[in-house]
């Protein structure tokens, strides 16, 4: 099983994959990978890098649609493309695989959202449909370990990559647990966030993340024009991040953020390109602690914004 294991990173290599690690099914915690494939002996976790470059044009208020669409094509086409190679890879050797993506638009709950798509998207309260935590399964296989917002970390990327799962009867050795140990609990992630969506816990309102996600503070959204919300008696507050939204609430302004356009699959173009996990990834590149080193560091100005016009 080792040699068919390092035949198939060599495979996923070849797709362009990042990470490879393996957990044993047993092991998991999310009872969901059972529910999938009863049999399963191993979950395979597969991951992709974010291009660093990709956040640039966010950090510097210049360009916004390539954060999106970066984030678009890893998750629509090179991902899906090296999970359906791996599980061939397991299917010559005479094993079942099943490839799982994160389900953007399928959820179980009948109240929640996904901020990164079109809220209207989503088809919520499909009890039916067994959707796995992504990040106890990542975990569990060893690729990191739960930063405080709530984000993957990874020695290589820390908060920066996407990841997907190959659930297979084939007994595979385990990769080890990771001793969490890049997260120091520091806040950044907390204090970056435009509209607040994170408690000091790290907790993430969703639906207030959406809004900001997609650029409800004027401070951070050069494409706001100036009258927007003028109507609203709290227009000063949702514009400056300091609103407490409602679902209700969040859905109204989502529909009148339209100031940008979408990207394919639902996806929304971000207006602050996971401002959290960018902090995140300042303050880890800043502390030394990332395998991966550049030659300059990503932060290479003071943080811009737009000032807020009452």
């Amino acid at each position: 099983m080792k040699a068919l294991k390092e035949k198939l990173i060599a495979e996923l290599k070849k797709c362009g994959t990042d990470l490879v690690r393996c957990g044993r099914a047993e092991d998991m915690r999310d009872g969901g990978v059972k529910k999938l494939f009863p049999e399963a002996r191993t979950v395979i976790c597969v991951l992709f890098r974010q291009l660093r470059g990709t956040r640039r044009g966010i950090e510097e208020g210049s360009v916004y649609y390539q954060y999106t669409t970066s984030v678009e094509t890893v998750e629509e086409v090179m991902l899906p493309g090296a999970l359906l190679r791996g599980c061939w890879v397991l299917e010559e050797a005479g094993f079942e695989a099943l490839p799982q993506r994160r389900y953007q638009l399928v959820m179980q709950e009948k109240e929640g959202t996904n901020f990164e798509v079109a809220y209207d998207e989503i088809y919520r309260g499909l009890e039916s449909e067994t959707v796995l935590d992504f990040e106890k399964c990542a975990v569990d296989c060893g690729a990191g370990e739960i930063g405080l917002s709530g984000s993957l970390l990874t020695d290589d990327f820390g908060p920066s990559q996407r990841w997907g799962f190959i659930i297979t009867d084939a007994e595979l050795p385990p990769d080890e647990v990771v001793t969490p140990h890049l997260c120091d609990r520091c806040g950044e992630c907390i204090k970056a966030c435009p509209g607040h969506a994170l408690s000091a816990e790290g907790k993430r309102n969703d639906w207030q993340c959406a809004a900001y996600y997609k650029g409800a503070n004027r401070s951070k959204n050069p494409f706001m024009p100036p009258n927007a919300f003028e109507d609203d008696p709290e227009r000063l507050k949702i514009i400056s991040g300091e609103a407490d939204l409602s679902p209700e609430k969040a859905k109204e302004i989502l529909e009148l953020i339209r100031f940008y356009p979408p990207v394919k699959h639902a996806m929304v173009a971000s207006m602050c390109g996971r401002a959290c996990d960018t902090a995140c990834y300042v303050h880890l590149e800043e502390k030394g602690v990332l395998k991966r080193k550049f030659r300059t560091p990503f932060r290479k100005r003071p943080v811009w914004e737009l000032p807020i016009e009452e």
